[in-house]
């Protein structure tokens, strides 16, 4: 079997320590995952853009249901709801008309680095939640074996300077914009505790009219059981052959709905990680926001919430 560029996969898994850094170093350092240079925005485009694993492939269900009365009429979301960095490479033209509208993305940009003048949803996510998902996505994908545990990940990949920029980054740049009319900024768990006010809230974003009957249809596609049952349909084949390519193992599959829990990291993490996230949380959120903890800045949005 060939990788999607066209070349023998060099070994299964990355098993040591050694090779990940190194792949973790040469995918930040020659793969920056930015807009295409021929991308052409719309005012009513929708871009989804979160860090990854804080409910992208969740939002992309939520505004194609919307957009298509509850259309399950596509292989993988992905082809439907395309990665806008990636598109070139899945042969995907970004400024094709898509299977409805509004045309949405997924990106995985900070604020900065999203192409202006369409409208942008951004979800934050606990990150002990979002480093546990993470890793868990990329475990089996591209490495595997003990060497390389969740210690090894949180270090190389997510307090790193990894190739989709660093949570923190992520978080400030958005934080610092929420309160504009082209930007909807969503908590996960606040999605959990009530999916369906919350697809009420992307629709209107959006400019979807949807009457109650959408709003259910959208609300019951969205809900983790369903997506669990229709899981191949969420689990970004066709990105994960690009990233298996590049790291030069053999095409493999990870799934993109695990657990849909919250609290994850309060489970899984060791406590050397839980120390180095709370200093982390410290010095690049707390000091120049005053939030001491993710649950102080989750409620902060709260005056939000009715806009």
């Amino acid at each position: 079997m060939q990788t999607s560029s066209g070349t023998p996969p060099q070994r299964e898994r990355i098993t040591k320590v050694a090779e990940f850094r190194h792949f973790a170093q040469t995918l930040n350092r020659d793969r920056p995952l930015t807009v295409p240079a021929e991308f052409r925005v719309r005012e009513s485009d929708v871009i989804i853009a979160t860090y990854p694993k804080c409910g992208t492939t969740w939002t992309q269900q939520i505004v194609h249901g919307l957009r298509t009365r509850g259309s399950m009429d596509f292989a993988e979301i992905s082809l439907v709801v395309p990665w806008l960095a990636l598109s070139p490479l899945l042969g995907i033209d970004p400024n094709a008309e898509q299977v409805a509208n509004p045309r949405a993305f997924k990106s995985h940009m900070p604020w900065y680095l999203v192409p202006k003048g369409g409208r942008n949803i951004f979800i934050t996510r606990d990150p002990g939640d979002t480093l546990v998902s993470f890793f868990h996505f990329l475990r089996g994908l591209i490495f595997e074996g003990d060497e390389i545990d969740i210690e090894v990940f949180a270090e190389e990949m997510f307090f790193a300077e990894a190739v989709n920029g660093r949570y923190w980054d992520h978080l400030r740049s958005w934080w610092e914009v929420r309160e504009r009319d082209d930007v909807l900024f969503l908590c996960f768990e606040d999605m959990k505790s009530d999916l369906r006010a919350h697809v009420v809230r992307i629709a209107q974003f959006c400019r979807i009219e949807a009457d109650d009957e959408l709003i259910d249809i959208a609300t019951q596609q969205a809900e983790y059981s369903f997506m669990r049952a229709h899981e191949p349909q969420f689990n970004d084949e066709p990105t994960a052959r690009v990233f298996t390519g590049l790291a030069g193992v053999a095409p493999a599959i990870s799934t993109k709905v695990r657990t849909g829990r919250v609290g994850d990291g309060q489970r899984e993490l060791p406590a050397a990680v839980v120390d180095r996230m709370d200093e982390m949380w410290r010095r690049e959120i707390a000091e120049p926001f005053g939030f001491g903890s993710y649950d102080a800045l989750r409620a902060a949005l709260s005056p939000l919430s009715s806009r």
